[in-house]
């Protein structure tokens, strides 16, 4: 636990500018998303994401966390996510066509990444030991926030990746004392439900090939496979600190 929350330290000290930067610049691509979403905004948020994901997976996890035992694990996940915001560049796959039946929860969604340094602070957490709008959940729940809020149609991919690092969260609750992560586990309960309703509604019916029912199943059982494998690797490096 000491190495986890040392190495936030590190990150927080080295990168507070670069954070300030890297928010901001979410903040004012969000907001044209809602009130301009001509195609090079579109085109801009989903090269943010790409930039988001990779600034997680390599500036977080192998360079400020390559103390941890399982940085390189983590570094692949979010390389992944990365690699799967390019595709949906490329594909055009994500129109970010706007939903605004999910108003309230989108709400909350986006508030999240600055709500995790302010219970941080709220418990007796000082910068730059505590959680920041750049970290792993933050970008999670930013994401999830995102995608639900323009969620006519959206990459189940990116959707199921995130909801499994937000179940992850649970465990690291307990293992690295960071009550801030109760916030993404719980706040992606409904968002999981919605987009899975959504899903089904458009697509359940369709005669697709393969099936919008295989995709599914396939889908959850690749993250089923990729949760197991991060959780056994979490507790692994759990058990190596205790010793």
């Amino acid at each position: 636990m000491e190495i986890f929350w040392s190495t936030i330290a590190q990150y927080n000290e080295g990168t507070w500018w670069a954070q300030i930067i890297i928010t901001l610049v979410g903040i004012i691509l969000t907001i044209l998303l809602y009130r301009k979403p001509t195609v090079w905004v579109k085109r801009s948020m989903k090269i943010y994401m790409v930039f988001l994901n990779s600034w997680i997976s390599i500036v977080y996890y192998m360079i400020y966390c390559g103390t941890r035992s399982y940085n390189y694990i983590l570094a692949i996940f979010w390389g992944i996510m990365a690699l799967i915001w390019l595709w949906d560049l490329i594909a055009n796959y994500t129109p970010f066509e706007r939903n605004p039946k999910y108003k309230v929860l989108v709400g909350v969604l986006f508030a999240m990444p600055f709500l995790y340094p302010l219970f941080s602070w709220a418990r007796g957490m000082e910068f730059p030991m505590m959680t920041s709008t750049v970290m792993p959940c933050s970008v999670a729940v930013f994401t999830i926030g995102l995608l639900l809020a323009f969620s006519r149609k959206v990459n189940l991919l990116v959707i199921l990746f995130l909801c499994h690092w937000a179940l992850i969260a649970f465990s690291k609750v307990y293992i690295y004392k960071i009550p801030e992560d109760l916030l993404l586990a719980s706040a992606t309960v409904p968002a999981i439900y919605l987009f899975f309703k959504n899903y089904f509604d458009q697509n359940l019916h369709k005669e697709t090939k393969p099936s919008a029912r295989f995709m599914n199943w396939f889908l959850i059982v690749i993250c089923a496979i990729i949760g197991i494998f991060l959780s056994i690797t979490l507790f692994h490096g759990l058990i190596e600190n205790k010793v």
